[in-house]
């Protein structure tokens, strides 16, 4: 049988975030892969106890144990491209690539989950060929909101692939390089397969605005303010940080970092060479002495997270930084898709304190780092690929991808889901890429230092005790069914410190449900405990239209 081009996307296809795409080469059956990205995505608010997830690696893990996961490459060093390497690791054990930054943002990650010296990184210059299994790599810079991001060459003997990872085309970008318009044409015109590309702002016309412009708006917005300003947007995006910093310099504010991940990513930036002319930064512990009308804090917390320190500020419960009446919070950032209704409890919260509160549609304090449709337009017109292949979108991106590449007269455009095999290219030249398997996929909860399933018991317990509360029945009996104790209850979110009444009601059907039962079933522990357990369970359904998680607690004298 003829070797296989494939490529199968276990995160990412139909969502933003939890990034990991394999590319493989080979005879069906001896297939060797290489993996791009492996992000994580943060849980939404009915995931109840979970705040990060990741892509279940189940069939990837299968294909390492067996030898052929041949390495990790790292388009660039976000969360939801490479948060998900110190939990999925034991089971890909893997070299990893990675750009200097990315490669000591991700041992400074390494080092806090305690795995750093188990994980091979290995740094690479964009330019540099090197061959990872079956394929020849190389990194193309590209700017985005973080230091030296890269799309991804991989050129195998049925053909080349690029693999945009997330980019814009911005001749200004404060920090870090801008993209390399002559590599993209010269690796256009050698030919390209297939190119896999960022869909997340097709729907916005033209082209993205330049970070390198955002210094005489911020110092505008800035400069207007009286009292304390806050500015809150994504640690990870430096050329925002140091334009905040520089434009707060301009207006003579003194700079304080909030928030863990601000502290880390500015060290990183500078183990990395970066941040070299920025105003000196404080941190929070500073912010007490310093007067509020020259102060501006930088913090963390831009989409509402309950746990960043903008959300505790807002609440007052943050040990350090205090907002009164009259100051502002300026949020350099868009509103990622699912985070709207957190974020205008955010906003409420500060407003109704009577904080200013200034977004984008109010000032030009943000630009994406993502392309818009222009940006996507020109790197179809230099890349010429015969196969498009959106990603890094919710289904509604992809499918407007689609649209956009047809019009662009892109010979081959198919959709692929999470878990869908591609087959790029096999043993009949030129043939239509088509999808010749599927994959196990899923998402895995990260629950304290363990993964668990998202949709697995655990979780869907807790889900189910969160919408309908707990009862735990306790009852005495002898080895022959007879009551030794009156049963006894405790209850968690299911009744109300007034509503002792109720729970009487549920020891009543505990105790009729005793009744009920013949000689034998009071003898036997299994019989019994079910038996109670769903009297009560029936009780709370008839009287509180709900069905709590009931346990029975059965004790022999």
């Amino acid at each position: 049988m003829s070797e296989e081009l494939l490529f199968a996307p276990l995160g990412g296809a139909g969502e933003i975030g939890m990034n990991l795409y394999l590319y493989g080469y080979g005879k069906p059956g001896e297939t060797e892969w290489i993996m791009v990205d492996c992000g994580i995505t943060f849980a939404d608010g009915p995931t109840a106890g979970v705040d990060v997830l990741t892509p279940d690696p189940e069939f990837i893990a299968a294909e390492a144990a067996e030898g052929r996961l041949k390495g990790l490459l790292l388009t660039h060093a976000h969360e939801d491209h490479v948060g998900a390497i110190p939990h999925l690791w034991d089971q890909l054990q893997c070299p990893v690539w990675a750009t200097t930054f990315g490669a000591n943002f991700l041992r400074r990650k390494l080092i806090d989950e305690g795995v750093k010296s188990k994980v091979p990184v290995l740094e690479i210059s964009p330019g540099e060929r090197f061959d990872v299994g079956p394929f020849n790599v190389e990194f193309i810079p590209v700017t985005h909101s973080i230091p030296e991001a890269c799309s991804v060459v991989l050129r195998s003997p049925k053909g080349t692939v690029l693999h945009t990872g997330d980019f814009k085309f911005d001749p200004d970008p404060v920090v870090g390089w801008t993209t390399d318009f002559d590599r993209f044409k010269a690796v256009g015109d050698e030919g390209v397969l297939a190119m896999t590309c960022d869909s997340t702002n097709i729907f916005s016309e033209g082209v993205g605005g330049s970070e390198g412009a955002l210094f005489d708006s911020m110092v505008e917005t800035i400069g207007a303010c009286k009292q304390r300003v806050i500015v809150s947007c994504f640690a990870s995006n430096l050329a925002r940080v140091l334009t905040i910093a520089k434009a707060a310099e301009a207006c003579g504010r003194s700079v304080v970092l909030v928030g863990r991940s601000l502290d880390r990513i500015t060290q990183v930036a500078r183990d990395s060479g970066y941040l070299k002319d920025a105003p000196p930064m404080l941190r929070e512990r500073d912010a007490a002495h310093l007067p509020p009308e020259n102060t501006l804090i930088i913090s963390t917390g831009c989409q509402g997270e309950p746990r960043a320190a903008l959300w505790r500020i807002a609440i007052e419960t943050h040990p350090r930084i205090r907002l009164d009446k009259g100051d502002t919070v300026i949020f350099s950032s868009k509103i990622i898709p699912g985070n709207e209704i957190s974020i205008a409890h955010l906003h409420n919260e500060l407003i109704r304190r009577g904080i200013e509160v200034i977004t984008e549609r109010d000032a030009p304090i943000h630009v994406s780092g993502h392309p818009a449709r222009g940006e996507v337009t020109k790197m179809y017109e230099m890349v010429r690929p015969r196969i498009a292949i959106p990603m890094h979108g919710e289904t509604i991106h992809l499918q407007e991808h689609r649209r956009l590449a047809k019009a662009l007269e892109v010979p081959e455009t198919p959709l692929v889901e999470n878990g869908s095999v591609l087959r790029l290219a096999g043993a009949e030249e030129g043939a239509s890429p088509e999808i010749i398997d599927a994959v196990p996929i899923g998402e895995l909860a990260v629950e304290g230092n363990r993964l668990v399933p998202l949709n697995g018991e655990l979780i869907r317990g807790r889900k189910r005790a969160l919408w309908n509360g707990t009862a735990t029945i306790t009852v005495v009996l002898d080895k022959e069914g007879n009551t030794m104790a009156d049963p006894q209850i405790s209850t968690s979110g299911l009744v109300d410190l007034h509503e002792g009444h109720i729970e009487e009601g549920a020891l009543d059907a505990a105790e009729d449900a005793l009744d009920d039962l013949s000689s034998k079933a009071l003898r036997d522990d299994d019989a019994l405990g079910e038996a109670v357990r769903v009297g009560v369970r029936r009780y709370f359904r008839k009287t509180l239209d709900k069905s709590p998680i009931v346990t029975v607690h059965l004790v022999r004298i």
